[in-house]
């Protein structure tokens, strides 16, 4: 008996916390579109050096969200892992209503990941894990009421991307138009993680134009989900993202 009400009782406190955490918690929408750049560029049979920037735009755009900047080197060890070490910078504004910042926040990150790919019948399947080391810029409330960045804190977040590209039309045994179909997961780790493990998720789907082996473009469906590192706010933002992609051989 003692058992029971001991189960119920705990019962009643896990619905309680669960309930109040979902009124504690603010949603949000905001609709995206992203420009995007990717460029690898080979520099020897096995060393690339890869450059990618964005701007992101919400509502519309109407509002600035967010860009950066990342170059990297990727070191192709065999037919399907390659392995890359980065940097990259980006600023996030102010945007969105409730804002998900009180000012314009930068951020640093040194990474590194592992990249695998293989072949499923005519599918194509890219897993990407990327563990970031972050320095987050923190705003503090000045004597005016003005936000500005104080200081920079140390936060560490592990991302994994599954994508399947599947060719839909061919010229000459090589893929002209082609699907996309993927997810991203973001976690929050270590002592200064946040209120929550999950720091975002894109679910993707979309098509790619290859124009020759040099260019191509993307053009993709996401839905991004944010947490805030409080939990205090959510975010579920339909987005468009124009992705214009390159690859070239610097060897010759």
């Amino acid at each position: 008996m003692k058992q029971r009400k001991l189960v119920y009782r705990s019962f009643l406190l896990l619905f309680g916390f669960l309930v109040a955490s979902s009124f504690a918690q603010v949603k949000t929408s905001n609709e995206n579109i992203w420009l995007h750049y990717f460029g690898k560029n080979k520099l020897t049979e096995k060393l690339s050096l890869s450059f990618e920037a964005t701007m992101r735009y919400a509502n519309g755009f109407s509002e600035k969200q967010q860009y950066f900047v990342r170059p990297s080197f990727d070191y192709q060890f065999t037919k399907r892992f390659s392995a890359s070490i980065g940097y990259s910078h980006y600023n996030t504004y102010v945007y969105g209503n409730p804002a998900l910042n009180k000012t314009n926040i930068p951020e640093d990150h040194f990474w590194v990941q592992g990249t695998f790919v293989h072949q499923k019948g005519e599918a194509k399947f890219t897993h990407r894990l990327r563990d970031e080391f972050r320095y987050v810029g923190i705003a503090k409330q000045q004597p005016n009421g003005d936000f500005e960045i104080n200081h920079y804190e140390y936060r560490n977040r592990l991302r994994y991307m599954i994508v399947m590209n599947y060719p839909f039309v061919k010229k000459e045994n090589e893929t002209q138009l082609f699907g996309i179909l993927g997810d991203e997961v973001f976690l929050n780790l270590g002592s200064n993680a946040g209120k929550t493990l999950l720091n975002q998720n894109r679910i993707i789907a979309g098509f790619g134009y290859n124009f020759d082996k040099n260019h191509k473009l993307q053009l993709c469906y996401m839905q991004q989900h944010i947490w805030n590192f409080a939990n205090t706010l959510q975010e579920d933002n339909p987005t468009v993202r124009l992705s214009y992609v390159t690859n070239f051989d610097w060897r010759k």
